[in-house]
């Protein structure tokens, strides 16, 4: 069942890179929460997301919205992302797909003649009184959290 706009968003509990288990429901009631979901720890295309949304982050914090990335990552790939590239939001560690099934996003993907399970890059967009507002699903990096940033602006602040 794909989770739909305008619906409850579901909630989840996650270990989180500061150490402690996270749920959805911790941010909500008084912020907007942007939760994106990525492949991989260290890749190009999502160096470069987490970058973009680490640029903007204050951005989203006056917005009174938090960004939680999500990814079948373990915690100490986590710590190394976060280290290198000076990331200051959570990242989460879903290495059960238990959260990207719930949110539609563990999807069959085929890579140079192969198939296999993984993520398909996607951001939520889930309002303070844990609506889902807004969703991008086959995200394009480049370009995203600009526009992300500017759905919060116009229909959210």
């Amino acid at each position: 069942m794909a989770v739909e706009i305008g619906t409850k968003a579901p909630d989840f509990e996650l270990p989180a890179s500061n150490g402690e288990m996270v749920k959805l429901s911790d941010f909500l009631g008084n912020r907007h929460v942007i939760l994106y979901f990525y492949p991989k720890d260290m890749t190009p295309g999502c160096t470069t997301e987490a970058c973009d949304f680490r640029d903007k982050h204050e951005s989203f914090a006056e917005l009174n919205a938090v960004i939680l990335g999500v990814s079948p990552d373990p915690m100490n790939r986590h710590d190394k992302f976060i280290e290198k590239y000076d990331l200051p939001f959570l990242l989460l560690a879903d290495e059960e797909n238990k959260v990207a099934e719930a949110y539609d996003v563990w999807k069959l993907k085929k890579n140079f003649g192969k198939e296999y399970m993984g993520i398909e890059r996607s951001t939520f967009v889930i309002a303070k009184d844990g609506q889902l507002v807004k969703e991008w699903r086959k995200v394009k990096v480049k370009g995203h959290v600009d526009e992300a940033l500017q759905f919060i602006k116009d229909n959210l602040a």
